[in-house]
């Protein structure tokens, strides 16, 4: 009886969250607290410590970021740079199976002892043990497949290095929400990239960030119509029908 009191109440909490966002666009998710803010606001402690003269870093031609010859390039923790999504895949697959089998049976007695002789005389006109026993079989199966798929996404992103690994790649995070009228579109990024891989304009492209993990939706009244009810979605994974 416990776990069916949990279940409703656990349902009945849900439903009064939803109700308290009746009439209200829906609201941003905080930026503080996150893996970027952390990462920007904080400041590791060095690894190395270097002694740079006066005279060096009043030089033009230092390697400094914020001089003329500097990298501007995000190379480190709490960097930001952007992350370029252009997908454009397109998949066709198509399968066909077919096969075929038919077979013919025929037993019967001629001769054995007189037997089936003495037995053709009892049976009905026509009838005959020499075909005593006639099967006949076919089988027919056809089996067609196909697969088409077409994906087209281009967005860009400002994303946050928040880690740097011991090997040298940096592990990035980035985040964007729209909102528009009651509807919010969110899009969130994120994985592993080299250093060398991003461009000389602070930019890097999906297919070069490893485990990307690239989440595209929204939340707001035409998601909720768009998505089951949530007694629905329990239904249908209950149900076994």
């Amino acid at each position: 009886m416990k776990s069916p009191a949990l279940l409703l109440l656990s349902i009945t909490l849900i439903a009064c969250g939803r109700l308290e966002q009746v009439g209200k666009a829906p609201g941003f998710t905080p930026v503080e607290g996150g893996n970027e803010f952390y990462a920007m606001a904080s400041s590791p402690l060095p690894v190395t410590t270097e002694s740079r003269s006066p005279e060096q870093e009043a030089s033009l031609w230092s390697g400094a970021r914020n001089s003329l010859l500097g990298d501007p390039r995000a190379a480190k923790r709490g960097d930001i740079l952007t992350v370029v999504i252009e997908i454009n895949d397109k998949a066709e697959i198509s399968n066909s199976t077919g096969r075929s089998r038919s077979g013919s049976d025929t037993m019967g007695v001629t001769s054995m002892l007189g037997i089936p002789q003495r037995i053709d005389k009892r049976l009905p006109a026509g009838a005959s043990m020499a075909d005593a026993v006639s099967t006949n079989s076919n089988s027919t199966y056809s089996g067609d497949g196909q697969v088409s798929r077409n994906e087209k996404l281009t967005l860009r992103v400002a994303a946050t290095i928040i880690e740097t690994l011991p090997n040298g790649v940096l592990r990035i995070q980035g985040s964007q929400e729209v909102r528009v009228n009651f509807e919010v579109r969110e899009l969130i990024v994120t994985g592993f990239v080299r250093p060398a891989d991003v461009s000389r304009q602070n930019e890097i492209t999906y297919d070069k960030i490893a485990g990307a993990r690239i989440s595209y939706g929204g939340r707001g009244q035409i998601t909720d119509v768009q998505q089951p009810r949530y007694g629905q979605q329990i239904a249908d994974i209950l149900l076994p029908f």
